[in-house]
């Protein structure tokens, strides 16, 4: 078997284990994913599966790095559609990318910001990067508002917010100031959790007709601070 023959088979063996991994965390759960499992249903024995994700755990952060780097691909699609000029307005399609992607997909958005799967603890080496994306574009586009001069700076923040807010913007290399960033942080609550309140069905199956138009709503509120 030659080198390239042997990375084929081992990349198709991987993306099977990956589908597989994905239909299963909507039927059991997150908590209740198994490779012994998977490998009966793929038709080999345990090892087999061993060789490519070695624990639970290697499965878990597989699937919470493929969950993050395709919800920030979706946004990162969205905001790219809306001419930069345009914070404001990319700041919307970009929570409107976030919710789609989380309704069409209620399993993959619970495994990134449902409960924490007992047991398991995520590498930050491994889940830092793909899993601040979104916020670091949201975190650029509010940029964008303030250099346009489209934020008010008189937003009083407490001092222990303040030495929260001077590591975000060293994390994030950002030099807003903190009316910005509570603007940025204040979209980012309001948006996650109208998200899981829908999701989860926190809000009750029967309260709200058009959850969608609740969301845009919400959106808008929080972006009041922003001049169109």
């Amino acid at each position: 078997m030659t080198t390239g023959t042997r990375a084929a088979n081992r990349a198709a063996m991987e993306s099977e284990i990956r589908r597989l991994a994905r239909a299963h965390l909507r039927t059991h759960g997150a908590a209740g994913l198994s490779l012994r499992a998977i490998a009966r249903e793929m038709g080999v024995v345990s090892s087999a599966v061993y060789r490519y994700v070695p624990s639970r755990d290697d499965l878990l952060t597989m699937l919470l790095v493929e969950a993050y780097s395709d919800l920030a691909d979706a946004v990162h699609d969205a905001i790219a559609d809306v001419a930069e000029d345009r914070p404001r307005e990319r700041l919307v399609a970009a929570t409107r990318s976030l919710r789609r992607w989380a309704v069409e997909d209620p399993a993959r958005w619970a495994l990134l910001y449902g409960s924490p799967v007992p047991g398991y603890a995520a590498p930050a080496e491994q889940t830092v990067g793909p899993g601040t994306r979104v916020v670091a574009m949201l975190i650029a586009e509010v940029g964008r508002a303030h250099e346009a001069g489209h934020l008010p700076a008189d937003d009083a923040v407490p001092d222990s917010v303040v030495r929260d807010f001077d590591a975000i913007r060293a994390e994030f290399d950002s030099a807003l100031p903190d009316s910005a960033l509570l603007v940025a942080t204040t979209l980012w609550a309001v948006t996650i959790g109208a998200i899981s309140l829908e999701v989860f069905g926190q809000y009750g199956s029967d309260t709200f007709g058009h959850p969608e138009a609740l969301f845009a709503a919400q959106v808008e509120r929080a972006l009041e601070p922003m001049a169109r």
